[in-house]
């Protein structure tokens, strides 16, 4: 038979830890509502800050890939690793230049006129510091793994919370599809909580599960399990005869997610003068700066493509030419490479190619970032972040209503039953996502420890 005693301090324990867990995840959720509500507008508050880079009179012929780079180098010398040409003709093209020393540079150009807009540190833009502070919270590694933790345990109290507040027998709507107004205090703000995640709970899980492909551990999980089970990357092209090197991600720095650990394939041996030699102390290939013209006149004559492209120069002299498209719709997602001497087109891979699940994280991610349906879809997107701003904010005021006076603690529990099964959802969810599962061994290592330090003072004491 089951220890009562045993029960009702691990009752006790999933309870703190809910509370607990909650004010962690706070001010982290908070930063992610904020940041990503800012770069679901991230091209519209671009041009809007800065249009002077962006914006460009339309231009009849465009300017060849080279020029816009020469161009680039002339007001920024450095390392070309990466060319974005518009697909609208009143756009710029940025090119993307890492300098010998400091943080990489991006230069706008007109392509029209081969005339340089301006110079900026990515990072340095609203857009730029959003985006970082979203994966990274502008921390590396580290940032990932937090960002990380804080999506699944927002998860497990979505979960959590719900099952523990869902209103069992009570009649009415009041306070759960709608608040009632005339309420105050405490009332007002568990009514804001509960029928804001009412109406918002699936699109705030929706957001947050999509996230999750770009997570440092489950992202790794998701792009092995899909790939072994033959329903992501595509197998035909990871054993082709073509020699492969580093990743998609490791050389270019950003890809598809379904692309990110896609084999680069090598340029075929060249002869000894036909590599660059001014490639030593990071200065830029000149061959390969060259050669972008070539395989831009190859995009536009025989894959219809004269713009909405990503182009990466060769880094190396077995390095390829890379390009990509990344439209607001995956389903135009290409990416070809072209061996640096022949110019002749290696390998291509589309959005047909994915497998089934590729296929459903990649409409995932654009419907995550806004970009599938245009403003419709940005518009329910920041309603979801606005809604969890207002869920921490009214999660963290009825949490300071009803703690114990003058202790951080967790309030007063609800009956056992209703823990039990929250148990059970965050045992399940520990399964499903990794970080996780390791995160509450430690927190139930820590609490084991803690609870009995608490025992050892009372029996002291």
């Amino acid at each position: 038979m089951a220890d009562p005693v045993a029960i009702s301090r691990a009752y006790r324990a999933i309870w703190r830890w809910h509370f607990y867990a909650g004010l962690i995840v706070a001010p982290f959720l908070l930063i992610l509502a904020v940041t990503g509500a800012i770069y679901l507008f991230n091209d519209e508050l671009n041009v809007a800050l800065s249009p002077h880079l962006y914006r460009v009179a339309p231009h009849a012929e465009s300017q060849p890939p080279s020029r816009l780079a020469q161009a680039a180098l002339g007001v920024q010398p450095g390392t070309v690793t990466r060319i974005d040409l518009p697909a609208a003709e009143d756009r710029s093209a940025i090119v993307f230049v890492t300098p010998r020393a400091g943080d990489p540079v991006r230069v706008a150009v007109d392509r029209g006129r081969g005339r340089v807009l301006g110079t900026f540190v990515y990072a340095r833009t609203l857009v730029g510091f959003a985006d970082g502070a979203h994966g990274t919270l502008m921390a590396g590694a580290v940032g990932e793994v937090i960002v990380e933790l804080a999506a699944c345990w927002a998860l497990v109290l979505i979960a959590t919370g719900l099952y523990l507040w869902w209103p069992r027998g009570r009649r009415g709507l009041a306070g759960i599809v709608y608040p009632r107004l005339s309420a105050r205090g405490r009332p007002f703000w568990r009514d804001l909580h509960a029928t804001t995640g009412v109406w918002t709970v699936v699109l705030i899980a929706f957001l947050l599960l999509t996230g999750l492909p770009w997570a440092k551990v489950q992202g790794d999980v998701l792009q092995r399990g899909t790939a072994a089970l033959g329903i992501g990357y595509p197998a035909a092209h990871r054993t082709d005869s073509v020699p492969q090197s580093a990743t998609m991600k490791a050389a270019l720095g950003e890809t598809a997610w379904t692309m990110e650990q896609a084999p680069m394939p090598a340029s075929s041996q060249a002869a000894p003068n036909h590599i660059g030699h001014d490639m030593a102390g990071g200065s830029t290939d000149r061959a390969a700066i060259a050669g972008l013209d070539a395989i831009a006149a190859t995009l536009a004559r025989d894959h219809d493509l004269a713009g909405g492209y990503r182009l990466f120069p060769p880094t190396d002299p077995t390095g390829v030419y890379t390009a990509y498209t990344y439209p607001d719709r995956p389903q135009g997602q290409r990416t070809l490479y072209f061996d640096r001497y022949s110019m002749r087109l290696i390998r291509q891979v589309g959005y047909a190619d994915y497998g089934a699940a590729a296929k459903a994280i990649e409409l995932g991610v654009q419907l995550h970032m806004g970009n599938y349906f245009g403003l419709a879809n940005q518009l329910v997107m920041l309603v979801t972040c606005v809604a969890i701003v207002l869920l921490v904010v009214s999660g963290v005021v009825m949490w300071w209503r009803r703690r114990p006076t003058g202790r951080v603690a967790a309030p007063p529990r609800v009956p056992q039953a209703r823990i039990a099964g929250a148990a059970a959802i965050l045992i399940g969810a520990s399964l499903l996502f990794p970080l996780l599962g390791l995160s509450v061994v430690v927190v139930f290592l820590i609490d084991r420890v803690a609870a009995g330090l608490v025992r050892v003072r009372g029996i002291a004491g």
